[in-house]
């Protein structure tokens, strides 16, 4: 599947995502604190391993009803975003523009820097850490991730790591069903 490069508009949102903005967001930190250097591949479905539905959505825009599924008690007053989410058919869909923080790192820590979330974009793949990920997924991915690090370029290949990787014993995703290799061949 050929895909168009990302533009991005001047408030740093890309024009092939759909925008869906999100409530959960702040301004990232002045100077060198806040400067872009980080990628963070993340992996959410909700209800865990159910896709194509609106509910990863629903939880980034503040409005998931958590009487829908048992397992979303625990998501009661939670305040996330992520800057993207890929969906299993390669959809994209922007949330936070990448010159704003998204909350999706939490509690985390890069190369003794804490709070990632200052410094990274967040992209979310509809998945869980065994599912595995489509070949739209990853071709939307590794697009956006090209265009990300030309707009972007203190985003180098060492620098693009999953949640697991700066919440170590917190987190796990984007898990074992993520093919690193593959991912990372395709943007050498």
């Amino acid at each position: 599947m050929t895909q168009p490069d990302l533009h991005p508009a001047p408030l740093g949102w890309y024009s092939c995502a759909r925008h869906t903005p999100s409530p959960y967001f702040n301004a990232r930190p002045a100077g060198d604190a806040g400067e872009i250097s980080l990628l963070v591949i993340h992996n959410i479905s909700l209800p865990a391993g159910q896709f194509g539905l609106p509910y990863i959505e629903a939880l980034f825009l503040g409005c998931l009803d958590c009487s829908v599924d048992d397992s979303f008690a625990e998501l009661a007053g939670l305040e996330v975003s992520a800057h993207f989410l890929i969906r299993r058919d390669g959809e994209l869909i922007q949330f936070v523009s990448c010159n704003d923080r998204a909350w999706h790192a939490g509690v985390s820590k890069f190369h003794g820097r804490c709070n990632c979330n200052d410094f990274a974009i967040g992209i979310e793949l509809e998945g869980t850490d065994l599912s595995g990920f489509t070949s739209a997924q990853y071709a939307r991915l590794i697009t956006l991730t090209r265009q990300l690090q030309r707009d972007y370029p203190k985003i180098v290949s060492s620098r693009i790591v999953g949640h697991s990787d700066i919440a170590p014993g917190r987190k796990t995703d984007p898990g074992s069903g993520f093919d690193w290799q593959r991912y990372r061949a395709a943007l050498d």
